[in-house]
C-alpha cells in the first residue's frame, strides 16, 4: 500500500537514486556502486534480499547495452549470487527482467534486473489466499547484513 499510495517521483527513480549523494546511500538502498552499474535493494520486495542490477546509463532495453555494460551486469549478479548464498543460505534464485509495461514492468524506461532468493515452502496461505507477501526481515536490518557482506568482499 505504501507503493500503491505515494506520490509518482519526477524523473527516473533509478538515475535520480545514482545521481543523489553517497552519504543517501543506505537511505536509497544502494549497496554497491560500479562505473557501469549500481546494485541496491528492491523497496519492495517480493522476498527477503530481493536485489535490483541497474546500468548506471539510462537504457530502457537489454539491446540498447554494449558489451561492457552487459558484462559488468552479468559480474554483478554473480557477485550478489555469491553474498546472498553466503549469507542467507536460499534454496534458489529468481532471476529475470520485465522489458515493456505488457511484461510486467514497473519501470519501464531503465533496465534492471531483479535477484530474488528463494527457499522451499516460501511461497505460504498468506500469498495464495490473500495475494500478501510477508517479507520476515525489516528492510534495513537486510540493508545492513548485504552492505556488510559487500564490504567484507572488498567492496566498499
Amino acid at each position: 500500500m505504501a507503493y500503491i499510495n505515494s506520490d509518482a517521483e519526477d524523473g527516473c527513480i533509478f538515475c535520480n537514486r545514482l545521481n543523489s549523494p553517497l552519504e543517501r546511500d543506505k537511505e536509497n538502498l544502494i549497496l554497491l556502486r560500479r562505473e557501469l552499474g549500481f546494485v541496491m535493494m528492491n523497496k519492495f520486495p517480493y522476498n527477503s534480499g530481493h536485489l535490483l542490477v541497474i546500468p548506471n546509463r539510462h537504457v530502457p532495453d537489454l539491446r540498447d547495452l554494449d558489451d561492457k555494460e552487459l558484462l559488468a551486469l552479468q559480474r554483478m549478479l554473480s557477485l550478489c549470487l555469491e553474498i546472498m548464498e553466503g549469507l542467507y543460505h536460499p534454496d534458489g534464485f529468481n532471476i529475470g527482467m520485465n522489458l515493456g509495461r505488457a511484461s510486467g514492468a514497473g519501470i519501464e524506461e531503465h533496465l534492471h534486473y531483479h535477484i530474488v532468493p528463494r527457499w522451499n515452502g516460501d511461497t505460504n496461505f498468506m500469498t495464495v489466499l490473500a495475494d500478501v507477501r510477508v517479507v520476515p526481515q525489516h528492510l534495513q536490518t537486510t540493508y545492513d547484513q548485504l552492505k556488510e557482506a559487500f564490504e567484507a568482499k572488498g567492496f566498499a
